[in-house]
């Protein structure tokens, strides 16, 4: 198994980082400011927009998609390295047209859309022109087990009726969101509690689309993306807004959200390797009883158990990246659920030891860890909390081992 970066990957990830160094690290501070000052958080500041010009003109554009005329082709092992550089600034992602849940969006209407579909909707999305959310978890129900999902997509005629209610439905609150992808029940009563749900588009202006109040996770509102409670009462869309099928959105989700996984993982990654940067800094900078951080045992512990965490949440996570393009995210399915137990934790447990490091500082505006903790915190909820891949995991490693036993 060889994970060595081919040229092109090399190019690219030279390119990334160059940019990243002259533009965006320099307008972290400025970034922080806009949303300290201005009247509306859901606008996406000028800063960004010019950078997402300057990244397409250069050619950083859509690097995630490996099979669409507009993407980079690159494979899911080629992107990974250039999604951990992404993860070094928390909103970084999104000035190279990859951040989520776009991508996830973007890739849906690739595998499941229809030409109308696409024409209507990828096309903007990868242009980078409109921006869209996906609206999965609900507030009433433990949306960890995606059957529990209790919204109602019902046909009436030509159209399909929506009723119900989601939360941490990410990016909605932009004034550039266009389009909601909902997942909801068509079937409840369907034996096959994963052909009950199905996926629809609905446009964000649709009547009956309410925003009830923005989310916040750790007091950080995560603008300008956001983080509402949805009520969809009564929302009528035309039945050529079904994706793939009536039935089908479990399928869906199964899709979309292995290579998702793999980008969170690897910004996280990403996040980690900075705080972990930072610290290399602190440590011969400040003093403590006589002697360099750098200096005490327990600092030095720190640093090469973050070192050595960094190092193995990357390999594995290049493990099922590279699985995933050789044998399918279905093949790569234990190292998926590995990859989400232990990259977002990693990510927590390595940045929490640079605030520690870093004193009160750590804690402030005026370093990126306590944003980057809270991205990492997030992440062991998001796309299926850590309780659920373990037991999921632990399952089938189970199961393995008896089928094996048994066939001698």
């Amino acid at each position: 198994m060889n994970f060595e970066p081919s040229g092109k990957v090399t190019e690219f990830s030279a390119r990334l980082r160059a940019f990243m160094d002259e533009h965006v690290h320099p307008a972290e501070s400025a970034f922080r400011e806009h949303f300290a000052t201005t009247a509306d958080k859901w606008v996406t500041p000028a800063l960004v927009e010019e950078l997402k010009h300057k990244a397409r003109a250069v050619g950083l554009w859509n690097l995630f998609l490996p099979h669409h005329e507009q993407g980079a082709g690159l494979s899911n092992l080629e992107y990974a390295p250039l999604a951990e550089i992404m993860g070094r600034v928390w909103w970084a992602a999104e000035v190279f047209n990859c951040n989520a849940p776009d991508t996830g969006n973007m890739e849906t209407l690739v595998l499941y859309g229809t030409d109308a579909q696409k024409e209507r909707w990828l096309n903007p999305l990868l242009d980078g022109s409109i921006r869209s959310a996906f609206a999965m978890t609900e507030p009433e129900v433990a949306s960890s087990d995606a059957t529990n999902i209790s919204c109602s997509i019902q046909r009436d005629g030509d159209e399909y009726v929506i009723n119900g209610r989601k939360w941490y439905t990410t990016g909605a609150m932009r004034d550039t969101c266009e389009l909601l992808i909902v997942m909801g029940k068509t079937e409840p009563d369907n034996p096959n509690r994963h052909a009950q749900q199905s996926m629809v588009l609905v446009p964000k202006n649709t009547p009956g689309v309410r925003i009830v109040r923005h989310v916040t996770t750790l007091g950080f509102d995560d603008a300008p993306f956001g983080e509402p409670e949805i009520v969809l009462e009564n929302v009528r869309v035309p039945v050529e807004n079904m994706l793939l099928g009536e039935g089908r959105g479990f399928e869906i989700a199964q899709g979309r959200l292995g290579p998702g996984r793999i980008h969170h993982c690897m910004r996280l990654i990403g996040g980690a390797q900075r705080a972990l940067e930072l610290v290399l800094d602190r440590v011969e900078e400040r003093s403590t009883f006589g002697r360099k951080l750098s200096e005490h045992q327990s600092v030095r512990e720190d640093i090469a158990r973050s070192w050595c965490e960094i190092e193995q949440a990357r390999l594995l996570t290049l493990k099922a990246a590279d699985t995933v393009d050789r044998e399918g995210t279905k093949a790569a399915w234990d190292l998926i659920a590995a990859i989400k137990i232990v990259a977002p934790s990693m990510a927590q447990t390595v940045i929490d030891r640079a605030m520690q490091i870093h004193g009160g500082k750590g804690l402030t505006a005026d370093l990126p860890l306590a944003e980057l903790f809270n991205y990492a915190r997030q992440i062991r909820l998001a796309d299926g909390p850590d309780q659920v891949h373990m037991m999921a995991l632990g399952r089938k490693l189970v199961r393995q081992r008896q089928a094996a036993k048994a066939a001698g």
